[in-house]
């Protein structure tokens, strides 16, 4: 990793701690020391649902500045235990990803996720990164459901989502793959997690 600047919790904008696998932070996306780690992350091998397997250095920084340049679309940096770990991204969906696709209510927000690879897999490591997103998209009093949009064939992000509360509404046509439109609620994210509310 070349950015030394990376592995702190500085300039977080969201915490949280996860009882069996430390400390989760979310940051903003900063391209001029991340892009690098970037690159790395969405063209590796096990990134392929990300769809930027052949994209150059280039392409990934072309693809993160029209994102920072969208008013509607943000990117974070995950970090785990102070090191960079994920990539999030945020999303109005009436606006991004799914104009037309669906019928978009207040309170929707829009996400992606990303685990870097690594070659020492942690145990429920990509369990303890979704919670954490959810988390930080919840912490927002704002957020009534959160939408998401994986491809259909993507069965490990499936099994993921159905775990923090997600339900499938339909299958949806986009038009770089068939996706399975899914919503969660704050209330089916709470029950999910096992949080009580009254």
């Amino acid at each position: 990793m070349s950015n030394t600047n990376t592995g702190t919790t500085a300039g977080a904008l969201f915490t949280r701690t996860d009882p069996a696998l430390g400390d989760f932070a979310v940051r903003p996306l900063d391209l001029t020391q991340d892009i690098e780690l970037l690159h790395g992350w969405v063209t590796h091998p096990k990134a392929s649902f990300w769809m930027m397997q052949d994209a150059s250095l280039a392409d990934v920084e072309r693809e993160y500045r029209s994102i920072a340049a969208n008013e509607h679309h943000e990117a974070y940096i995950g970090l785990h235990n102070g090191r960079p770990a994920f990539l999030m991204e945020r999303y109005n969906p009436a606006h991004v990803e799914l104009v037309g696709l669906y019928e978009p209510q207040a309170g929707d927000v829009g996400m992606h996720f990303l685990t870097a690879p690594s070659d020492t897999p942690v145990h429920g490591f990509t369990r303890a990164v979704i919670t954490t997103v959810m988390a930080m998209l919840f912490d927002d009093p704002a957020t009534a459901r959160v939408v998401v949009e994986p491809d259909v064939h993507n069965k490990a992000v499936h099994a993921l989502n159905e775990a923090v509360g997600f339900e499938i509404v339909r299958k949806i046509a986009k038009p770089e793959k068939d996706a399975y439109l899914s919503t969660c609620t704050r209330e089916q994210y709470l029950a999910a997690i096992g949080v009580t509310t009254r």
